[in-house]
């Protein structure tokens, strides 16, 4: 078993290994191999290339691997062009077991292929259904006003439904108390118990994050949390039976509140530590676990998993400018997109035998703020507002080169 990192692989490397059986390179930065990279392997049987940079193998490079039984090659960059032909002709024809490989490239074949462009700068985008229509409405801060798309079922795309501005469609039921939020950074409404709540995440040195509760005629605060730290955003969970909230914070570790229910009020739980200047914290499942999701504007974001009454940090993935974060999920498969106002952003999908994240797919796109998926017509829509840049819709595309 090879464990070593490294970039490639000498020409015949392998040929005094004649009893050689299992050959696992994984997890390296290897971009291309010699068609005669495994000559004299005349044993192997299992043989794993999974998580490399490869995008292209050289014609009839498993040819002479006449007993193989497993081939890995997931998580490859892979060009489906002509010069990869061969090997969908081979793995028509093998015996060999070989997991569903999807191609980066060409840009036809991606994963996320670019739908439709909108000329405007948005600053969030959110989904719902209405008398059997499906809308979407885009909040424009250069313009002050939002748009609600509703979707053409002839056309198969978005179309202007109408703009909503303040003075004309909403009228104003109550006033949030500014002595208690200075700065409002996020809010997350949440219901426990039959009750409605909403919490503002106050950014200033010095408001406070308050909780808010509905009362048949309006909002009415209930309960401050966390004063004078900066707080950054609030994620609501339900796990174990006990709903929690998880709030993030520019001047302190993210910390856990778990609900009182004899005093009806979150009560501190615990502390997220290694994990300072905290932009957004997100929850998904996966496989019925709970995990979390820390982004971080300047150092790598973390997944952590709920185990034993606490999050644990399973790995770290790089995200430089990440100001967004959007878990989803299409099919059976498990995706986690990283925004970055710096890079490109990033999607990254779950790998059930590694249970991590791995690299999947860039998105050019100028300072993402807010995703939304959208399945309707066999279409599978990835909405993305940018704040400096045209709002994108991307199409979720799947090329399976093991079922041509």
């Amino acid at each position: 078993m090879v464990n070593a990192a490294f970039t490639e692989i000498p020409e015949g490397a392998f040929s005094h290994m004649q009893l050689l059986q299992f050959l696992f390179i994984e997890n390296n930065d290897i971009q291309a191999l010699s068609k005669h990279t495994f000559r004299g392997l005349k044993s192997l049987t299992h043989l794993s290339l999974s998580n490399n940079n490869l995008q292209v193998l050289p014609r009839d490079l498993f040819k002479h691997l006449d007993i193989l039984t497993d081939l890995d090659l997931r998580g490859n960059s892979f060009r489906c062009d002509c010069k990869i032909k061969w090997l969908v002709d081979w793995m028509e024809k093998t015996n060999t077991s070989v997991p569903a490989i999807y191609c980066a490239s060409p840009f036809e074949f991606q994963d996320f292929a670019v739908y439709e462009t909108y000329s405007f700068q948005s600053l969030s985008v959110e989904s719902y259904e209405f008398n059997d229509d499906q809308y979407v409405v885009f909040a424009q801060p250069n313009t002050g006003i939002c748009t609600v798309f509703i979707w053409d079922h002839v056309n198969m795309l978005f179309k202007t439904h109408y703009n909503i501005t303040c003075p004309l469609r909403f009228v104003k039921i109550q006033d949030i108390d500014t002595t208690r939020v200075r700065k409002p950074n996020f809010i997350e409404t949440f219901q426990i118990d039959g009750d409605w709540y909403f919490a503002v995440v106050d950014s200033s040195k010095a408001g406070s994050t308050s909780l808010y509760r509905w009362n048949s005629n309006g909002f009415y605060s209930h309960q401050s949390l966390h004063p004078w730290h900066r707080d950054t955003h609030i994620d609501f969970l339900e796990v174990d039976g006990k709903p929690r909230l998880i709030l993030s914070s520019a001047s302190q570790p993210p910390v856990v509140y778990q609900w009182n229910r004899s005093q009806r009020q979150f009560a501190y739980h615990s502390q997220i530590t290694d994990s300072g200047d905290v932009q957004m914290v997100k929850h998904f499942w996966v496989r019925k676990v709970l995990y979390l999701c820390l982004t971080r504007f300047i150092g790598d974001s973390k997944i952590l998993r709920w185990d034993n009454q606490r999050f644990v940090e399973i790995q770290t993935l790089p995200s430089r400018g990440s100001m967004a974060v959007y878990p989803f999920s299409v099919g059976v498969r498990q995706y986690l997109l990283l925004g970055s106002d710096y890079s490109f952003s990033r999607i990254y999908l779950w790998d059930d035998l590694t249970q991590r994240f791995q690299p999947f797919q860039e998105l050019n796109m100028l300072a993402p703020r807010g995703f939304s998926l959208i399945s309707i017509d066999n279409k599978d829509i990835l909405l993305a507002a940018s704040f400096k840049g045209k709002t994108m819709a991307y199409q979720h595309l799947v090329v399976d080169l093991s079922a041509k």
